[in-house]
């Protein structure tokens, strides 16, 4: 199946904005046949998809967890966690999104004369996603913008207007999205990476998610009840079409966790599934081997290399029987580099790198043969037998390839997941807890218990009477699931962000092991400071202030049009 990889380039795509409308006043086409055949639409619609973020996304960025309380980069510093960020000169996520913004108009409206228009509603509909997805960007970091939804000139009002509040901007996002429905096919029907109904509706339940939560932890709970039942009803309309699973082949048992981030088309893991197996990406950026590689050292950025884990965010995985450390029996301590690792959610093993295992990378000298775990093929291993002994003690492996990419190791051809199933799951519990101030154990197993047991087969179901019984609080319980299942995928900091807990969250001290037992003789001298429970500083004296919730409009924008105004305490 054709995939959207395709950089169709047009002269249109080159022009100049002006401002942050991408103003260019003799913007009309002038090829005269360009929107005379279905086939110009989808070509132009084919842009659209390279919007969409990559794997960019692990290494830095607005959305990006180094941004976040979790992890952080080993030698880069967390400018709003350290007090350091200011008001920029300009700011490519505000002027890029309204860039696109005016192509996705230019093609709504030269579909409107379009002579028959079943051949172009697909595109039509993406026209609609992408404008509602741009809209998106802005409003999560910028709060009230300009809505857009025609293509403007030098004397358009808006190039002078103020801001629209951020709640019409989420009530025009979801209009879109709604529109984008109507328009587009079933996800089946659509060749591979393109978005069809069950994508919209998935992200309508993120948009909604996201501006429900927004609202009620800043007072305005009916606001915030409408748009997390509109948040619920979306998700449940994708879990109710069946048309998407969980990744959880027999074939790589507990592993599947893992192995489902590194699909590829060529051999990447012990069972030999390509990408085809994977039902679980409702919206991702493909890649492909021959035509489109990620471009990016994915693997040596995460593996023990630039990016440290928090201890913090070990301590949220649960032990087996479903109990969060400090409650459960089975934990084992942190006398021996492994104890805390017993007994615990499979997806700690599969996400972080454990002490004394084999870890493979993928240059030439250091891949995987035939995952076989023959002598051979452990011999050839970057990492046998781990033992940390620098920065937090804690690395994420998620991401990183076992398979030999060659010469450039930037040749990983696996997608990157922009929205997946595991996704609509947690928002519909979420949603449904936060609408109500509870969730029925029905709801609890038709969607978190599902990524929560999806390698974890023992461990005991989320349910009202367990939460009850063992003293448990169940928002911290459905954001746990959350917090681990979508780790290193570009939440954590809005999910801080829309909770209004960034606050709290934010300024604790950046940990890593603790430094007792078995570890003071495998690493004598840390190098930095320990603190009271013995485990290692790695950053202190974080802040959050409360103008970070919301960032600053770039100060050329501001010059161009006075009427934005600033967004509070900037």
């Amino acid at each position: 199946m054709k995939k959207i990889i395709r950089n169709i380039s047009f002269a249109l795509m080159a022009l100049a904005s002006a401002s942050c409308l991408d103003l260019t006043p003799q913007d009309q086409l002038s090829d005269s046949d360009l929107w005379t055949k279905a086939g110009d639409f989808e070509s132009f619609a084919n842009v659209f998809y390279d919007w969409l973020p990559d794997f960019g996304t692990i290494y830095d960025g607005t959305h990006a967890d180094k941004r976040s309380d979790l992890l952080k980069d080993k030698g880069g510093v967390n400018l709003f966690a350290t007090g350091q960020n200011a008001v920029p000169q300009s700011d490519g996520e505000y002027t890029g999104p309204y860039s696109n913004i005016r192509r996705c108009n230019l093609l709504l409206e030269n579909a409107k004369g379009f002579r028959n228009q079943a051949e172009i509603t697909q595109y039509v509909g993406e026209a609609y996603f992408f404008r509602a997805w741009n809209h998106f960007q802005l409003m999560q970091k910028f709060g009230d913008v300009i809505i857009v939804d025609h293509t403007i000139d030098v004397n358009d009002p808006l190039m002078s207007a103020p801001r629209d509040n951020r709640g019409k901007v989420c009530d025009f996002i979801i209009e879109d999205l709604n529109k984008a429905v109507e328009h587009m096919l079933p996800t089946a029907d659509l060749a591979e990476g393109r978005i069809g109904i069950e994508g919209a509706k998935a992200f309508i339940s993120r948009v909604a998610l996201f501006e429900g939560t927004w609202q009620k932890f800043r007072g305005n709970e009916a606001r915030g009840k409408e748009l997390l039942d509109i948040a619920a009803k979306a998700a449940f309309d994708v879990i109710d079409s069946h048309k998407f699973e969980l990744f959880a082949p027999a074939a790589l048992g507990e592993s599947a966790y893992k192995y489902m981030f590194i699909l590829e088309d060529l051999q990447c893991n012990p069972a030999g599934l390509q990408k085809d197996a994977n039902k679980e990406y409702i919206i991702k950026r493909c890649f492909d081997a021959t035509l489109k590689t990620s471009g990016r050292n994915i693997t040596t950025e995460v593996l023990a290399n630039a990016q440290l884990v928090s201890a913090k965010f070990a301590q949220m995985y649960l032990c087996t029987d479903g109990l969060p450390i400090e409650k459960s029996p089975l934990f084992k301590g942190y006398e021996t580099m492994r104890g805390e690792w017993m007994n615990r959610d499979l997806r700690m093993q599969y996400t972080l790198m454990r002490p004394g295992d084999t870890f493979w990378d993928a240059s030439e000298k250091n891949s995987r043969i035939d995952w076989s775990d023959s002598e051979a093929e452990i011999a050839r291993a970057k990492y046998k037998n781990f033992t940390p002994n620098w920065g937090s003690g804690y690395f994420p492996q998620k991401w990183a390839t076992e398979r030999n990419l060659g010469a450039d190791a930037r040749n990983a051809s696996y997608d990157w997941p922009v929205l997946r199933y595991a996704e609509v799951l947690l928002n519909y519990a979420e949603a449904v807890y936060e609408r109500d101030g509870k969730i029925s154990d029905t709801d609890l197993n038709i969607s978190l218990n599902l990524t929560r047991k999806r390698v974890n087969k023992t461990m005991p179901a989320l349910s009202n009477a367990f939460v009850d019984a063992n003293g448990l609080d169940m928002r911290t319980e459905i954001r746990r699931e959350r917090t681990i299942e979508l780790f290193q995928e570009g939440f954590r900091i809005d999910d801080l962000r829309r909770w209004k807990t960034a606050e709290t969250e934010m300024p604790m001290e950046f940990c890593g092991i603790m430094h007792i037992g078995e570890w003071k003789n495998r690493w004598a001298k840390p190098g930095v400071p320990l603190n009271a429970d013995n485990r290692l500083i790695i950053e202190s004296g974080r802040v959050w202030a409360e103008r970070n919730y919301l960032h600053p409009l770039p100060i050329d924008q501001l010059q161009l049009n006075p009427n934005l105004g600033q967004n509070p305490d900037w």
